[in-house]
């Protein structure tokens, strides 16, 4: 990476901007990938949120939001990673002392960028057309929420990049990504769901994220420093997953 030193003791400054950087330009030059990420969860919002289900476009949004930023951090990590291991990207990182960290700090930059534009796009249509309301603190507090929500989704992704091949992570992801939609209630309230389901829904990563997106929203309160341990929690264990995923492709030829 031209002049810049990357050490297995840790990773400079200059070499993680430079991660962050290369993930930036490829997703620039992908469009056919780019584009339908961040379209496909404002389409969805726009269609269902505002055109078929009626007077509830506030709550909406921040369910749909969340929905969006967990596919956009779901799908950069595990297919784009899945590829680039295919393609022999981490086979010429395991022939640098390049850190796991600089890899995730790059990865996450294109999700939390995808993840803003995505809540930001999805807010100029609830104001426009849904008629929503907000004080300027919670359209932030919600764009700085889900990014910051992003965080378990990616590592998720991360841990099933490293273990799938590319032709099996695309199916896997939206196994995971759509019934973890559904199940933590942000196509449909919670309230609405079968009692088993509203019970099940409250062991779920996006049930927590939607919880607090909807707190920051103005639409309902909620237990944040709960909601918050939890993701914390679920971060910490798809972190091992991560771990074991990288410690495999190490040991891949």
């Amino acid at each position: 990476m031209n002049n810049v030193s990357i050490r297995t003791s840790g990773i400079r400054p200059a070499a993680l901007w430079q991660f962050v950087q290369c993930q930036w330009l490829n997703l620039v030059r992908m469009p056919a990938y780019s584009l339908p990420t961040l379209l496909f969860p404002v389409m969805f919002y726009a269609f269902f949120g505002l055109v078929m289900i009626r007077g509830q476009a506030h709550y909406l949004l921040a369910t749909f939001a969340t929905f969006g930023i967990m596919g956009a951090a779901l799908f950069s990590f595990g297919v784009g990673i899945a590829t680039e291991r295919a393609q022999g990207w981490f086979t010429l990182l395991r022939a640098t002392p390049a850190p796991l960290a600089g890899v995730v700090a790059g990865k996450w930059f294109g999700a939390a960028i995808f993840a803003a534009i995505i809540v930001v796009l999805m807010e100029v249509l609830a104001a426009v057309f849904g008629g929503v309301r907000m004080h300027p603190g919670q359209w932030l507090g919600l764009v700085g929420v889900l990014v910051a929500g992003t965080l378990p989704f990616c590592l998720l992704g991360l841990g099933l990049g490293l273990l799938m091949s590319p032709n099996a992570a695309p199916a896997i992801i939206n196994i995971v990504y759509l019934p973890l939609g559904f199940l933590s209630g942000l196509w449909i309230p919670v309230s609405q769901l079968p009692g088993w389901m509203q019970s099940f829904a409250e062991w779920l990563p996006p049930y927590h994220l939607a919880r607090l997106a909807l707190h920051v929203a103005g639409v309902q309160p909620t237990d944040v420093l709960l909601n918050v341990l939890v993701l914390v929690g679920f971060s910490g264990i798809f972190s091992l997953l991560v771990v074991v995923g990288w410690r495999r492709t190490r040991r891949s030829p």
